[in-house]
């Protein structure tokens, strides 16, 4: 029992004017090669890395383990210069380490304040800005936030949902990516944005027997290309090489739809937060009833649910 897996779509040389006829209305993840980005595809070696931004200190994740999980938290936050830490994530082994001689560390660049400002590399790596052209094909006014990312090889990031679009743009090393449609979901064991199944490859289908019926996307990325990943699509990443890239957020949605305290464009819109508390109240509710009448109203409310907000353009 093997879920069945399609590879990504890849496209070449995309106009901002087909991306935004052809490719977008699709709501599909899509390669795209051959995009002009600038000098940081020569340029961003470890030694231009460590030279360029200094030893400013950055907030690191550290893992002993290759898969890194969000839920159980099984890696520890520590803080390193920057020219410190480029240079160990790009080792193997560690001379100095904070948990072992091969842990793996995963830069996620956050705000000045990470609970109230959005991650801008213009404003926290700005020599670093200066040598990235980012793909302008979506609106000024509808850009959220540009996340800077360094990852040791080997790393592998759990499986989650972002509520926005977004380009991740691989500026050097390789990554592949598993991505998930956000109708696969009732197959994903969700514990809110995220999936409970880190191991993608090896999942234990005896706790998570249902994983084997979600459609798998996938695709290898290598310097130079860009994942168009839409709102709402799983994706699980696996770092296969040291590397160094950049996820653009954008909104797409009327910019009230948005959780005004959101800096990592993962909260839920507010219309999908209150419906959710709405429906937690409702099956409290149903607690006062006998267990046969909970069962069968509840399958009711999941009837009426279907009918009303699935849509049917597909299974």
């Amino acid at each position: 029992r093997e879920q069945q897996v399609v590879p990504v779509e890849v496209l070449a040389a995309v106009t901002r004017e087909q991306f935004l006829r052809d490719v977008y209305p699709r709501r599909m993840p899509v390669v795209l090669k051959g995009m002009e980005l600038g000098t940081c595809i020569t340029k961003w070696t470890v030694d231009y890395l460590s030279n360029a931004e200094g030893s400013k200190e950055v907030k690191i994740h550290v893992s002993a383990v290759p898969q890194m999980n969000f839920l159980s938290k099984n890696f520890v936050y520590r803080t390193l210069p920057f020219d410190v830490f480029v240079r160990r994530a790009a080792e193997v082994k560690h001379k100095e380490y904070f948990l072992s001689e091969d842990e793996k560390y995963y830069l996620r660049s956050v705000g000045e304040d990470a609970r109230k400002d959005i991650a801008d590399i213009r404003k926290q790596f700005p020599i670093l800005a200066e040598d990235i052209r980012i793909p302008e094909y979506f609106e000024k006014e509808q850009f959220f936030s540009s996340v800077f990312r360094i990852s040791s090889a080997g790393l592998q990031l759990w499986t989650h949902y972002d509520v926005m679009d977004n380009f991740l743009i691989q500026v050097t090393g390789k990554k592949r990516v598993v991505l998930y449609s956000p109708r696969d979901a009732p197959y994903l064991y969700l514990s809110g944005t995220k999936s409970e199944v880190l191991d993608v490859d090896n999942p234990d289908l005896e706790k998570y027997p249902l994983f084997v019926k979600a459609k798998r996307y996938q695709c290898f990325l290598e310097a130079g290309d860009v994942l168009f990943i839409p709102a709402l699509w799983f994706h699980n990443v696996i770092s296969e090489e040291f590397g160094v890239a950049l996820n653009v957020f954008w909104k797409h949605l009327p910019a009230e739809s948005y959780d005004k305290t959101d800096t990592y464009g993962n909260k839920d819109p507010t219309a999908a937060s209150r419906a959710i508390q709405i429906l937690d109240r409702a099956l409290k509710t149903l607690e006062e009833l006998p267990e046969e009448y909970r069962d069968f109203y509840a399958r009711r409310m999941v009837l009426r649910i279907q009918e009303k907000a699935y849509r049917n353009d597909y299974g």
